[in-house]
């Protein structure tokens, strides 16, 4: 109600103190305090040779086994059945993702020997990042698994500090216990070839994905956040966000590839993030038709004056809603974009009416003043 809403200069709620301590503290972190043991809490990615601070995500596994298909479902938002006509990839494909994080992705052919004296190996993996490897579960993967093997002991020697991500992909179409007996049979031959030569501890991990649901978006949300050295403030933030608004979990999604790339500490519900997920496509939908031009960004920066009229005329630079979500009881679903990159989507419950609404709002605006902080741009 309008009579409960803080004062703000007066009376600043424990979110802004908590989040104007963070804020504080942002333009001294790009460095690391210990160089020996750097432990980023916010600041530039520290991954290119370059300084361009763009991570590369390798897209690397057998002839047919689903590493375009991925792309183009998650970076390039195609339909799932469109995919049954995508081309066998014959040469390495890079795309440049312009997100809240410039990022890029390289889709190999599989038929490649990628360790191979003809190839510039350090132009492949020189830089930091991850290699995403996708295994066919519907097909026989023994010879994924070996090149697999090879390929992560090669990293190991020469190239340690890229993360190793495993997609036991197609998983739609295998029984929920095939399924199950799948997974733990290509995690278990891939941990006894690391242990037999040595590698207890090597930086590989397992997700079970598929195109047609959102496992896919979970599995990557997993991967990005892996290369984000902001992490750990996000996730403080949204931290104090919960308990000072007593929201149940929060989310900060990429809104174009729908991966999340921070949540509380809480536990994650793959049912809630599918909800939140669903979300943004209706809310970024109509943002597009009565807010500003999302496929031209930069056209307030470069003073395009037909774009700075749509936008004064509509009034609605970042999209907010607030909803209730019947199939959950008396919860509501909060989304506001941070900006034209980042959504901030909640899960309130009933102990959050919508009479609390301008003191949320209030706080949101002191998180999304810290996050200009965290991503400069």
């Amino acid at each position: 109600m309008e009579g409960e809403r803080p004062d703000p200069p007066d009376v600043p709620s424990a979110a802004h103190l908590m989040l104007t301590r963070y804020i504080s503290d942002l333009q001294d972190a790009d460095t690391p305090a210990n160089p020996i043991q750097p432990k980023w809490h916010t600041g530039r990615l520290p991954n290119s040779k370059q300084g361009d601070g763009k991570p590369r995500l390798l897209l690397m596994g057998q002839r047919r086994s689903g590493k375009s298909s991925i792309s183009s479902v998650v970076f390039h938002k195609m339909p799932p059945s469109e995919t049954l006509y995508l081309e066998t990839t014959t040469r390495i494909t890079k795309d440049q993702m312009h997100s809240f994080m410039d990022f890029q992705v390289w889709d190999f052919p599989g038929h490649l020997d990628y360790f191979d004296p003809a190839f510039d190996v350090d132009n492949i993996f020189g830089e930091i990042g991850a290699l995403v490897w996708v295994i066919d579960a519907q097909d026989e993967y023994l010879d994924a698994i070996n090149r697999l093997n090879t390929t992560i002991l090669n990293l190991q020697q020469h190239y340690p500090s890229i993360n190793v991500e495993v997609f036991v992909h197609k998983v739609d179409g295998l029984s929920e216990d095939y399924k199950s007996d799948t997974f733990r049979d290509i995690i278990q031959r891939v941990q006894d070839e690391l242990s037999d030569n040595g590698y207890e501890n090597a930086p590989v991990s397992f997700y079970q994905t598929s195109i047609y649901d959102h496992s896919i978006f979970e599995a990557f949300s997993k991967v990005i956040q892996k290369l984000i050295p902001q992490l750990p403030t996000l996730e403080s933030l949204l931290n104090s966000l919960c308990s000072t608004c007593r929201i149940e979990k929060a989310y900060l999604f990429d809104v174009l590839s729908k991966i999340y790339i921070a949540t509380d500490t809480s536990p994650t519900d793959i049912g809630s993030y599918e909800i939140c997920s669903d979300y943004i496509d209706v809310i970024v939908d109509i943002s597009e038709i009565y807010g500003w031009d999302r496929s031209n960004p930069d056209a307030q920066k470069t003073g395009d004056s037909s774009a700075q009229d749509v936008s004064g005329d509509s009034g609605n630079d970042d999209a907010e809603s607030l909803i209730t979500m019947e199939k959950k009881g008396s919860n509501y679903l909060y989304l506001r974009e941070i900006n034209k990159y980042l959504a901030l989507i909640c899960i309130m419950s009933e102990d959050s009416p919508t009479e609390k609404k301008a003191l949320v709002d209030y706080n949101v605006s002191i998180f999304q003043e810290a996050l200009q902080k965290v991503f400069q741009r």
